[in-house]
């Protein structure tokens, strides 16, 4: 919709979650630049990197925590970019004066873009560290 006019004058089921949404950030409804760079590269590099993390899972493959960890950090990233540049304005892109807005639309539903790559990177930490930890002990018992 960014890419032809803007989510405002849109009128699809679509453009309405997306006004609905920038009640609470006015940037989604006017095709503003770093918006929509930002999610040209999430739609393209972090679609293709959640495909290819699919198939690892599936498969079992052993690149699967590194695209894993690429691909939480591209979404931090990403989420980082969004919002740091326009705090550091003084935000005047959001609406931080209602509690909907700010605590569900904001705070809530971009928080899950934060936690849910925080848990799978810790998951990566985990099965990297137990991954080290088992080559550690068969090397020291070839060692001995």
């Amino acid at each position: 919709m960014s890419l032809v006019g803007t989510v405002e004058t849109s009128d699809n089921i679509f453009a309405e979650l997306w006004k609905e949404y920038g009640k609470a950030d006015t940037r989604w409804l006017h095709s503003d630049p770093t918006i929509v760079s930002l999610e040209l590269l999430t739609v393209v590099l972090d679609g293709l990197l959640a495909l290819v993390l699919i198939y690892a899972i599936l498969k079992d493959k052993h690149y699967r925590h590194f695209i894993q960890i690429t691909l939480c950090v591209c979404e931090l990233y990403g989420g980082w970019m969004t919002f740091c540049p326009d705090l550091l304005i003084g935000s005047p892109n959001l609406n931080t004066s209602n509690w909907l807005y700010l605590w569900v639309y904001l705070v809530f539903f971009n928080g899950v873009w934060v936690v849910v790559p925080g848990l799978l990177l810790w998951q990566s930490w985990l099965s990297l560290k137990r991954m080290h930890q088992s080559h550690s002990a068969i090397s020291d018992r070839k060692a001995q």
